[in-house]
């Protein structure tokens, strides 16, 4: 009875411990393929692939902040004032405009509060959008691409040149990685990144 006590121990806790890796890289904790609910049903896909809208039109502060901003209500009514102004659909946003009460966007990609993330870093050093938040121009309603755990941060940190793009790219929905592009492009574009750099894997990089 001891020894299958035992045994039976080891096999429960390994099982237990098994099913709690599988949870933590699952849907359920990271949360990625799972659309979240949003004031207004905004298509990336229509916006981006149908329109031809660049990313900076309505995240305007992503060049020189570290967020890279949400749409305030007068960048969607740019439009909306003259197209489909009268759509139900989109009575949240007049109803902001009328108000002045912001639209509270749900954070589809949010790092915790204790990682710092600079976007007009990533975005000087050639790291596309795409990289990191998939190809939007394929997602009629928003969802997360990547975990955003440490350890996916830190696989392009310890390897930075292949994730990287000439700067004229970096809003592109279309640049694929490996695209043939100047040889001295990446270089000039973001040293150090393309060495290897104790830099980006301390600790006080990220967690300030």
């Amino acid at each position: 009875m001891s020894r299958v006590s035992i045994w039976g121990s080891a096999v429960i806790l390994s099982a237990v411990a098994g099913f709690l890796g599988i949870l933590w890289r699952s849907p359920y904790v990271t949360e990625v393929g799972v659309i979240r609910e949003q004031p207004i049903p905004f298509s990336h896909e229509h916006h981006v692939a149908g329109l031809g809208i660049d990313c900076r039109y309505c995240h305007t502060s992503v060049e020189e902040s570290s967020f890279a901003g949400m749409p305030a209500t007068s960048i969607c009514m740019n439009c909306h004032a003259h197209i489909w102004k009268d759509s139900p659909l989109l009575e949240p946003v007049r109803a902001s405009l009328r108000t002045g009460q912001p639209l509270t966007w749900t954070r589809v990609h949010d790092v915790p509060d204790f990682a710092y993330f600079n976007h007009a870093i990533h975005i000087a050093k050639g790291v596309g959008c795409t990289t990191c938040h998939g190809q939007v121009d394929e997602m009629p309603l928003m969802w997360r691409e990547h975990t955003l755990f440490m350890q996916w941060c830190l696989n392009c940190h310890r390897d930075p040149a292949p994730h990287l793009r000439p700067r004229s790219e970096v809003f592109s929905v279309s640049w694929k990685p490996g695209e043939p592009i100047a040889d001295d492009t990446i270089p000039r574009l973001a040293p150090p990144l393309t060495q290897k750099s104790d830099l980006l894997t301390s600790c006080s990089t990220c967690h300030r």
